[in-house]
This record gives structure tokens, C-alpha cells and sequence, in this order.
């Protein structure tokens, strides 16, 4: 696959990247080495390998959901940097 300069800076601009003129042959050499790669890995064939997420196999390691005691209100609040009325406060975020 041939890589345009016109390709260069479609991309660049989807992407919001600044490429100078000066780079723009040295980018569309690497990226039309990169899709020359790509091309050569769909020749692969693939029909026997079963498609995987991970390497490995996953399993998950959640903990058994049991209740237990919380943490005292003046404990958890002991560290906050602003409190009110046994809260925490944060700054306020929304504009209105």
C-alpha cells in the first residue's frame, strides 16, 4: 500500500498532530514500512487458531462479598483537608 502525502496529512489532522513539511517524507516512509508489515501479517493463516483476548487464561480474583464493620465517620475524616458536618467537602465543580 502506497502511502499519499495528501494520506499524511488526513491523518495528522484526525489525529491533531502538527507534522512540518521537512517530516513528511521520513513520516510516510514509516508509516507505509508500517502498513508493508500488516499487509505481510494477514497472509498468515489463521484458520486453526482460535481468537483470544489474553495470552493466558483469566480468571477473576473478586473477594466473597461479606459485610463487615465500617470505618468510624472521625476516623475516616481525621486526614481530610476540609470537613463539614461530618462530611467531606470538596470544591464545588458545576457551573451554573
Amino acid at each position: 500500500m502506497k502511502i499519499t502525502a495528501q494520506d499524511i496529512k488526513t491523518v495528522a489532522s484526525l489525529s491533531r498532530l502538527k507534522i512540518r513539511a521537512e517530516e513528511e517524507a521520513e513520516v510516510t516512509s514509516q508509516l507505509d514500512k508500517f502498513l508493508a508489515y500488516v499487509e505481510n501479517l494477514q497472509t498468515i493463516d489463521t484458520t486453526n487458531i482460535e481468537p483470544t483476548t489474553y495470552a493466558l487464561p483469566m480468571q477473576n480474583v473478586f473477594r466473597a462479598d461479606e459485610v463487615k464493620p465500617s470505618l468510624e465517620r472521625d476516623l475516616a475524616l481525621s486526614n481530610a483537608p476540609l470537613k463539614e458536618d461530618g462530611y467531606f467537602k470538596v470544591p464545588k465543580v458545576l457551573e451554573g
